[in-house]
C-alpha cells in the first residue's frame, strides 16, 4: 500500500483521524498523522512544518491542510516525498481521493429528446432565430421547434427552415396552419405539432408528400380522450408516424388531472411514442424551475414519454433547456440502476449547498487568539459574520455593523482593501441567507450556474 502522511494540528486531530479511519481502506493506502505543536491547523505553513516534523516513517506521499501557505517544496524536501495541499476542509478528504459524491463512471445516458421551441418565430430576424437556436443547443436542445403564430402562414417560414437545417439542426413546424407546415416540411422539418380534429385531413396528403415526416397528435381539447382516440386511429390507418401528447396543464386548471392522463394514454397506448409540453409548469408556475424539470423528467422517464417540449420565454426559466439536459441524465441513471436520485448531480443544486461546513465557535476562538499577521480572515456560519486578524476578532449579523466595528479598530484601512472585505462580506450574508457554504475568496456555488472568481489573495487563479 501507499503510505501517505497528513499533516495537522492538535484541534483537527481527533476528527481527521475518524475520516481517515474510514477512508484508507476504501481508498487503498496506508495513513500516517504527523501532529504539529500547533492547536489550529490554518495556521500552518511551509517553512514552519519543515521546521517541526516529529521523527516520522517513510512516505510516498503528503497531505498539508488545505490553509497551509508557502512552497510545498519546503515540506517535500524535508520528507522525501511529494507534498500537496489537501481540501479547505478535512471533511472533503474522501472526494480529494476520488471517492467523491456524486455521478458514477459512466453516468450521463439519456433517452429523452428535448425539442426547444422558438416562440413568436415570425416576428424574429433569421439571424435572430439562429442565434437562439444555436444557444438552445449549446444548453443541450436535440430540435429546434418553430413556433409560428396566428393569423396566417409566416412568409419566412421555408427561409427559416432551410438556414436551420443547414446549421445542422432537426427541425419542428408548430402550427395548425397547412400553408405553412407544408413549407417547412418542404423545407426540411420532419416533425408537426400538432394533430387534432381540426387539421386531421391534412395528414393524408401530407403523408403522401413527405413520407418521412412524423406528427404529435393531441385531443381536440386537453380532457376530451375520445378525440385522441379518433385522431390516434386515423393516423395508424393512413400509416403516418406520431406521438402521442395528452398535453399536460397547469396548476390550478386540471395539472394533477393531466398527469394522470399521461399515466391513462401510456395504458391505452403501450408501443407509442409521446411527448410532454412541459413549459405549461415551468413558464406558468412562479417558483424556479429546475426542480420543476427534474420532477416533470422523473414523471416521463417513468412513463416512457421520450420527448419534451420546452421554452425559455419567461426570465426565471431562462435555463430551462439546461436544467431539463441534466435532469435526464439524472432520471435516466435513477430507474436504470434502481437507486435513489441523490447525490448524482450536484449542477442541480441551485440555490442551497448539499452540505455545510463550520469551523465552530472553539476552532475560531483559538485561531483568533494565534493570528498574527494583518491579513482578515472571513467565516460564515451559524447566523453570524466572523472576522479575525492579529488584532481584533469580531462577529455580528450585520455587515455594516461588523465592518463598522472593523474601520474604527483599523485606521490604516484603505478603500481597496474596503471594497474587498464589503464584497466579501455580501458573499457571506448571500450565504448565510440562502444555507450556503461561504469560502473567502472563492465564487458561491450555484450548480451549473457558478461563474468563476479571481482570487484576491492569489490573482489570475479562477477558483469555484
Amino acid at each position: 500500500m501507499t503510505r501517505v502522511l497528513f499533516i495537522t494540528g492538535k484541534l483537527a486531530e481527533p476528527a481527521l483521524r475518524r475520516v481517515l479511519a474510514d477512508l484508507a481502506p476504501q481508498a487503498g493506502f496506508e495513513a500516517h498523522v504527523a501532529v504539529m505543536p500547533i492547536t489550529v491547523a490554518a495556521l500552518l505553513t511551509t517553512d514552519w512544518i519543515s521546521r517541526h516534523l516529529p521523527p516520522l516513517p517513510a512516505v510516498e506521499r503528503v497531505v498539508l491542510p488545505g490553509f497551509c501557505r508557502g512552497e510545498l517544496d519546503a515540506v517535500a524536501r524535508a520528507v522525501g516525498a511529494p507534498a500537496e495541499r489537501g481540501p479547505l476542509d478535512l471533511r472533503d478528504l474522501p472526494e480529494h481521493f476520488g471517492k467523491r459524491s456524486g455521478p458514477p463512471h459512466g453516468y450521463g445516458a439519456f433517452d429523452i429528446e428535448i425539442l426547444a421551441e422558438i416562440n413568436h418565430a415570425p416576428r424574429k430576424s433569421l439571424e435572430a432565430i439562429l442565434a437562439e437556436a444555436r444557444r438552445y443547443r449549446a444548453s443541450g436542445a436535440d430540435r429546434i421547434d418553430l413556433g409560428c403564430d396566428p393569423g396566417g402562414p409566416w412568409p419566412g417560414v421555408s427561409a427559416a427552415v432551410r438556414a436551420l437545417v443547414e446549421d445542422g439542426f432537426r427541425v419542428s413546424i408548430d402550427s395548425f396552419d397547412d400553408t405553412e407546415v407544408r413549407a417547412a416540411l418542404s423545407a426540411g422539418a420532419d416533425l408537426v405539432l400538432s394533430v387534432n380534429g381540426t387539421n386531421l385531413h391534412h395528414v393524408r396528403e401530407w403523408h403522401a408528400q413527405f413520407p418521412h415526416a412524423e406528427v404529435v397528435a393531441i385531443p381536440d381539447t386537453p380532457t376530451d380522450g375520445d378525440s385522441l382516440e379518433r385522431t390516434v386511429n386515423e393516423l395508424r390507418a393512413i400509416g403516418m408516424k406520431f406521438r402521442i401528447d395528452p398535453i399536460l396543464e397547469p396548476i390550478g386548471f386540471g395539472f394533477a388531472a393531466s398527469l394522470g392522463r399521461y399515466i391513462e394514454a401510456r395504458k391505452r397506448y403501450p408501443d407509442a411514442e409521446m411527448l410532454m409540453g412541459v413549459g405549461n409548469l415551468t413558464e406558468l408556475t412562479d417558483a424556479d424551475t429546475a426542480g420543476a424539470n427534474v420532477l416533470l423528467a422523473g414523471v416521463c422517464q417513468e412513463l416512457g414519454v421520450r420527448s419534451v417540449l420546452t421554452t425559455e420565454v419567461i426570465n426565471w426559466a431562462r435555463s430551462a433547456v439546461r436544467e431539463f439536459d441534466l435532469a435526464r441524465r439524472l432520471v435516466f441513471h435513477a430507474v436504470r440502476e434502481k437507486v435513489l436520485p441523490k447525490r448524482l448531480e450536484p449542477n442541480l443544486v441551485l440555490l442551497r449547498d448539499p452540505k455545510l461546513h463550520e469551523m465552530g465557535d472553539a476552532a475560531l476562538r483559538e485561531l483568533a487568539a494565534r493570528v498574527t499577521d494583518r491579513n482578515y480572515r472571513i467565516f460564515a456560519e451559524r447566523g453570524e459574520i466572523h472576522v479575525l486578524n492579529g488584532s481584533v476578532y469580531l462577529r455580528g449579523t450585520d455587515p455594516f455593523a461588523v465592518f463598522a466595528e472593523l474601520a474604527a479598530s483599523d485606521p490604516k484601512l484603505d478603500a481597496s482593501h474596503a471594497f474587498y472585505l464589503g464584497y466579501e462580506f455580501a458573499k457571506a450574508v448571500t450565504a448565510l441567507t440562502l444555507g450556503k457554504q461561504y469560502e473567502q475568496d472563492r465564487a458561491l456555488r450555484w450548480g451549473f450556474l457558478t461563474v468563476p472568481e479571481v482570487s484576491h489573495r492569489n490573482p489570475g487563479a479562477p477558483n469555484e
